[in-house]
């Protein structure tokens, strides 16, 4: 036994909960007209998933809760449940009892569920599809319906068919595979127009990238060039400087203790002498002494105003060449903001006025306002550059100054030197007479004026290193403003030979400082090219182009895999058509041979079969209520079905010649054998023996009785033949209020009773 019992509640007439029991191959349901014995054969409609109201004797979906009635009021919702036997594993679930159950409510709204679990109206389909339980409910023959296979066309019955046979399983199947096809090659549209749409922007981001790896590979090489000079310049300012701060230690000690010795001999030349002569020399010496250092400072100035004037020359190149590129330009952003923002006002404006003169002469205002604000911003770096002119034009006349001062200085230094010599020489008569103190003087005066211009030679190379210094500092500023910080770590660069192999130290500090001005050209050159370039912000377009690219390359994967999916798909409703197409054919064949069998018993001889005829291609609609149940329909079929029949001792052409009885013998015998071929767990009958004689009756109960070997049958029924071959009998009741009520008799206990 497949079906177990049935609980309707609140569903129609059956205002209060009824329970019907099926333990027996065969139940009867009997009772008066209006009883509401066909509300029971509806109500498994209901539970089973008919989504026509209407096919349930209804136009609304609260037309199938109880209206209610003088005694008892209307109610809100109506739940049937059915409980059916798994034990066998006929329904793919893994549970020996499965109850299915649905709720209808006042709004409309439905409820499906399998063992008290919310489900979806397609599971339920689904589940009953492959217990051959289908949509067409070729197993429920309502009140009326037993005619509804003839009348029906030839592609209706060829759905009866196919669910009698249990192929409507297959037809999902296909249905679904056919929508997710469709849905598939939306999404491969879709998919191929995001990577056209998404193309362009990706080749201009390729030019980009390709800009910014050339751009990057310059960098990469000034990177290397600029860590070369920096490391070689470094080296040798660091080297030199070190060697000429210590070659002065060793003259400058000598020069203060010869100074010393100097100031001491001169107190004893005074002490010993008191003549005019040696006053003479003293000041003399003392004069060439000042005109020496006068000389020294002058030099000293005079070597810094010329470092100053190269930077200047340097910074004036810089800023002119600059002057002639519209590219690059630096303009402050605060200015730039300041210029949007009172456009933004006047524009804002000018649309608020809503006049088109207006409108024009906003328009007119904001260009020239652009065009004063570039003036400005290139009137400004004419200044800074007229600025720096100004400067160097005041050096170049300090220079020329200076120039001059040294001149007269050299001159001045040269005539004490003279007069110094001179009384030098005339005093040199009096140390050979013995005045070892003063030649003890013109010895020391002469070796502090060698130790003075050794040390002076020295400042003059260190100067020259400083200046060097200076000139490496500013390189390096515009090392890290180019590359980054990472320009500073240049100590830690080797420098080596085109063959690899490292450059000693004393190579790189004995080098000749031209073959260094040269790198330092070459490195000029190549700033210039970067700055043609103009990478600007480089990692937010390298990764919006890592980005497009991995999407295209992700789409592009993705439209591989739904080609695939196309294929599969097509393999697959290619196979099932096979499939539905063979089972078909061979099941037609069967429910042929048993309806000739059927139809021969009920009439005593004759002949019937299926033929399978072709039939117009249509459109399948899907209507709003099955598609929010989410319903499958499956497409036309081009093979319909018609019968053909023979009666015995007549001779007809067509099924519209056949009596009322014939219809109905007809009808039944069609039923039986489509059970027959592909039995499903239950079948439920609703008078369909009310036009049968006597005679017919027997033979009706007879083929019943042959059809309960393989299903369930549930009668509803006036007929007593039919009745006599129930193993149960329910009798449905309505009293004065309205509601159906449900006795039940086991006949097998009631024959027993009576005996």
């Amino acid at each position: 036994m497949y079906l177990k019992d049935l609980s309707i509640n609140g569903f129609k007439s059956f205002a209060k909960k009824s329970e019907l029991a099926f333990t027996a191959p065969i139940t009867a349901i009997v009772g008066p007209n209006g009883s509401g014995k066909s509300n029971v054969a509806e109500s498994f409609r209901f539970v089973l998933g008919e989504q026509s109201v209407k096919s349930m004797r209804g136009k609304r979906g609260e037309d199938l809760i109880w209206g209610g009635s003088t005694e008892a009021p209307r109610g809100n919702r109506a739940s049937v449940k059915v409980t059916l036997d798994n034990s066998s594993r006929v329904f793919p679930l893994d549970f020996s009892e499965i109850t299915l159950e649905r709720v209808v409510h006042r709004d409309g709204q439905n409820e499906y569920l399998i063992n008290d679990s919310p489900v979806r109206l397609k599971d339920i389909q689904e589940l009953l599809a492959s217990a051959n339980i289908g949509s067409t409910g070729h197993h429920i023959i309502s009140q009326g319906e037993a005619d509804r296979i003839l009348s029906a066309g030839a592609k209706e019955r060829r759905e009866m068919i196919e669910d009698a046979l249990g192929l409507k399983i297959y037809q999902y199947k296909k249905q679904e595979a056919e929508r997710k096809l469709a849905k598939t090659l939306d999404n491969v549209a879709q998919v191929e127009s995001l990577r056209r749409e998404a193309a362009p922007h990706l080749r201009y981001l390729e030019r980009q990238i390709q800009k910014i790896e050339k751009a990057l590979a310059l960098q990469e090489q000034l990177r290397g060039t600029y860590a070369a000079y920096l490391k070689r310049e470094d080296v040798y300012i660091a080297h030199h400087q070190d060697r000429l701060q210590s070659l002065r230690h060793a003259p400058e000690v000598k020069l203060k203790q010869a100074q010393a010795s100097l100031a001491s001999a001169k107190e004893k030349l005074r002490a010993a002498e008191t003549t005019r002569d040696s006053g003479e020399i003293i000041k003399a010496e003392e004069a060439l002494q000042k005109a020496l250092l006068d000389r020294q400072q002058l030099e000293r100035d005079l070597s810094k105003c010329e470092g100053q004037i190269s930077l200047l020359k340097r910074r004036i190149d810089e800023q002119e060449r600059r002057a002639t590129q519209t590219e690059g330009k630096a303009i402050p952003y605060r200015e730039i903001k300041a210029v949007v923002v009172g456009l933004e006002q006047q524009v804002e404006k000018a649309i608020a006025r809503k006049e088109a003169d207006y409108f024009e002469r906003t328009l007119v205002d904001i260009i020239h306002r652009l065009k004063l604000f570039l003036e400005r911003s290139e009137g400004k770096t004419d200044e800074i550059l007229q600025l720096d002119r100004d400067e160097y034009e005041r050096l170049d006349k300090e220079l020329t100054g200076l120039m001059g001062k040294m001149k007269l200085a050299k001159e001045a230094e040269e005539k004490t030197k003279k007069v110094y010599e001179a009384i030098e020489q005339s005093r040199t008569a009096q140390v050979s007479l013995g005045r070892e103190a003063e030649r003890a003087v013109f010895q020391l005066v002469g070796e502090v004026r060698e130790l003075e211009t050794e040390l002076e030679r020295i400042d003059r190379e260190l100067a020259v290193i400083a200046r060097d210094r200076l000139e490496f500092k500013q390189q390096l500023q515009e090392a890290v403003a180019l590359l980054g910080r990472g320009a500073a770590d240049y100590f830690n660069y080797r420098v080596c030979t085109e063959v690899g192999q490292e450059v000693e130290i004393e190579a790189i500090v004995n080098e000749g400082r031209e073959i260094q001005r040269q790198r330092q050209h070459e490195l000029e050159k190549m700033k210039i090219r970067l700055e043609e370039l103009g990478i600007g912000a480089t990692d937010e377009v390298e990764k919006e182009y890592k980005d497009a690219k991995e999407r295209d390359e992700f789409l592009a994967k993705e439209l591989d895999d739904l080609t695939q999916s196309i294929a599969t798909l097509r393999e697959l409703i290619a196979e099932l058509e096979t499939k539905l197409d063979a089972q078909f054919s061979a099941g037609i064949e069967k429910i042929s041979t048993e309806f000739n069998q059927f139809f021969a018993l009920m009439f005593g001889g004759g002949e019937a079969a299926l033929k399978r005829v072709t039939t117009k291609v249509e459109e399948v609609e899907v209507t709003e209520e099955a598609e929010t149940a989410n319903e499958f329909i499956p497409k036309t079929n081009k093979d319909g079905i018609e019968l053909d029949v023979k009666l015995p001792n007549k001779r007809v052409k067509g099924l519209e010649m056949l009596s009322g009885g014939e219809r109905a013998l007809t009808s039944i015998a069609l039923i039986f054998a489509m059970s027959q071929v592909n039995p499903p767990p239950f079948i439920i009958l609703d008078e369909t023996d009310a036009a049968l004689d006597e005679a017919n009756s027997r033979r009706y109960g007879d083929l019943i009785e042959v059809l309960a070997r393989k299903s369930q049958l549930i009668l509803i029924t006036h007929n007593r033949e039919t009745m006599s071959r129930a193993g149960i009998l329910y009798g449905v009741t309505m009293g004065a209020n309205g509601i159906s009520k449900i006795l039940s008799v086991k006949l097998d206990e009631a024959v027993t009773v009576a005996k």
